[in-house]
């Protein structure tokens, strides 16, 4: 009786997109963290009141720490399959394009604030969306293997 390889190979996007979930979860994990977040105490559950900033650079609450976990579950589970690992790194990278726009047209000091969003934040917006763009177009969606059926890699 023959036994099965029950090794999987993931392509390079679903592993992209495992990867860049996985980021998120633990940036939403490390903004409730005391010392990682500074001002820990002034972390309100939105807007631009708050005064936690995410390794004393990035605004943060509560509710910015929660669409990051939430994203990093969504990398995770959509790393699954190649196509929905495309579509999460794409379609995340044009939200977070849009959210740098965003941040860029708003008064920092006003309540559309509501994520919050400071310089630091739009600059790194603009960074992981074009990143993440990139990552979900250029990656290759398949597994390739040699005859004998192996990974090419191992």
């Amino acid at each position: 009786m023959s036994q099965r390889n029950a090794t999987r190979t993931y392509s390079a996007v679903q592993i992209a997109s495992a990867a860049v979930g996985a980021v998120f979860l633990l940036v939403g994990i490390l903004g409730f963290i005391p010392g990682v977040t500074t001002d820990y105490d002034m972390l309100a559950g939105a807007g631009h009141h708050s005064g936690a900033k995410l390794f004393g650079i990035f605004e943060v609450s509560v509710l910015h720490n929660v669409v990051h976990l939430l994203f990093g579950v969504a990398g995770l589970a959509m790393a699954r399959m190649a196509r929905t690992a495309q579509l999460y790194l794409v379609g995340g990278g044009i939200v977070y394009l849009a959210l740098w726009v965003y941040g860029l047209v708003i008064d920092n000091d006003s309540s559309a604030n509501f994520v919050p969003v400071n310089d630091a934040d739009n600059w790194l917006h603009l960074v992981l969306g074009l990143g993440m763009v990139a990552l979900g177009i250029l990656t290759p969606r398949i597994v390739r293997r040699d005859n004998t059926g192996s990974h090419p890699l191992r």
